[in-house]
């Protein structure tokens, strides 16, 4: 899994998986139509808030890695505002400031307490709803042999620090093809990638 391990880096509990469940199922391309996009369904403005690229080029809202420190970030803060994890989680589905506005208004900090909107009140009790069945799924009448799992990309990592004029021949160059390029780093989402200032980008390159 690549978000578990950059959740435990920022020290973020583990529960946090199932809330990216609830947002988009783990799609990474997953698109809200309100216009949230990725793992974590951030809005443009979120995003570019937490530090993600979003251009006509780059979406880093598609990218596992880059998405997932962005959305650790914001838990911090959210913890460190609130004082607790559910709390954190609750305010990811309807903002620090929208909750905090109501936590204000009604003298209370205890999620479980709180009045608040049908999704938002639910919004806890969902992500811990998918912890269960997902950690219990025969429980529940899933059962899953290891063909039906999809087996992981091999890959090797290159790291690009300057400008792309074509990503296709990029790819060709790389010993792979345009469309796998794009499987392979959801986060492009042109055709070149313009980095006058030179920041590192790393790109997944699959390895035959």
């Amino acid at each position: 899994n690549l978000i578990e391990p950059i959740l435990e880096k920022n020290g973020i509990p583990h529960d946090f998986v199932y809330l990216c469940v609830a947002e988009s199922g783990l799609q990474y391309n997953a698109t809200s139509p309100s216009g949230a996009v990725g793992l974590w369904q951030f809005m443009k403005p979120t995003g570019q808030k937490y530090g993600l690229v979003i251009n006509d080029e780059i979406d880093e809202r598609m990218s596992y890695e880059k998405s997932t420190e962005a959305a650790c970030k914001y838990f911090l803060e959210a913890k460190e505002k609130f004082g607790s994890w559910t709390m954190a989680a609750a305010s990811f589905n309807m903002g620090i400031d929208g909750l905090g506005g109501i936590t204000k208004m009604q003298d209370t900090d205890n999620y479980y307490d709180l009045y608040l909107n049908r999704e938002t009140g639910r919004y806890v009790y969902r992500i811990l709803a998918l912890k269960e069945v997902l950690s219990n799924p025969q429980k529940y009448g899933f059962f899953l042999e290891s063909d039906d799992i999809y087996a992981p990309y091999k890959y090797k990592t290159i790291t690009v620090d300057s400008t792309i004029h074509n990503l296709s021949g990029f790819a060709k160059s790389q010993g792979t093809n345009y469309k796998m390029l794009r499987v392979m780093n959801p986060w492009m989402i042109g055709y070149s990638l313009t980095n006058k200032d030179g920041k590192r980008y790393e790109f997944k390159i699959p390895l035959n």
